[in-house]
């Protein structure tokens, strides 16, 4: 049975979909469509999720206004950081994007796992607490671990983006320094460089910022134009 033209409009790219009521098959029949809706860029949410959740933590790590407790990056981890980017990388998968679709879903689930860190009932710091109420040392190497493993994940990300533009280059770059300098603090203890990767979070949150702009402020929909640092092609 084939679908009708407002369903096509809904993001079929024109193609006529049709499913067999006795195999139970699925096939595509190329027909006419009064008109075609694209899907929508999702790489602003993406990155402007991203970049808002790791400014707030970055400055928390830096101890702005001399805070110490982060516990309030819970509802933004949890909601913008985990659950918008995920949902931008799921987007990022219809439209082809598979760098972008990588990049956002990964970044989506260490936010959604950062924010269980700290949920209160989800007892996972409280495993750590030891009978006379102090601290595991276990819990800076446990913690040192999973920022070295997102290090390499970034590292990863950065390599692959040395073919795409600068702005992405500079994004990866500084995230995974980022993550390089607070893995180094979690496993020496030296709060100096958590402070430092606070710093080098909040340049990755601005370029972030910026990198997400040019999605939205270009000359076809808007009155002016960012430069992402585009490469020419040798090849």
């Amino acid at each position: 049975m084939a679908t009708t033209a407002h369903d096509v409009e809904k993001g079929n790219g024109g193609a006529t979909f049709e499913a067999s009521a006795l195999t139970g098959r699925q096939g595509f029949a190329q027909g006419p469509s009064p008109s075609l809706r694209t899907i929508a860029n999702p790489a602003p949410l993406g990155l402007f999720s991203f970049a808002s959740t790791t400014l707030i933590l970055s400055l928390f790590n830096l101890q702005a206004r001399d805070i110490t407790i982060p516990n309030v990056v819970v509802g933004m981890a949890l909601g913008c950081g985990g659950l918008a980017q995920l949902l931008a990388g799921q987007w990022e998968f219809v439209c082809g994007n598979t760098f972008g679709a990588t990049a956002f879903s990964s970044y989506g689930a260490f936010w959604l796992s950062f924010g269980a860190l700290y949920w209160p009932g989800s007892g996972i710091l409280d495993a750590y607490v030891l009978a006379d109420g102090g601290v595991s040392p276990q819990l800076e190497s446990a913690l040192g671990i999973y920022l070295i493993t997102w290090f390499i994940v970034t590292f990863l990300f950065f390599v692959a983006s040395l073919r795409t533009h600068l702005a992405f280059n500079l994004l990866f770059g500084f995230l995974a320094l980022t993550f390089a300098l607070l893995s180094a603090g979690a496993f020496t203890g030296h709060e100096i460089l958590n402070k430092v990767g606070g710093g080098f979070g909040v340049v990755t949150a601005l370029v972030a910022y910026y990198t997400g702009g040019t999605s939205l402020i270009n000359n076809k929909d808007s009155f002016a134009n960012l430069p992402r640092g585009l490469y020419r092609r040798l090849d």
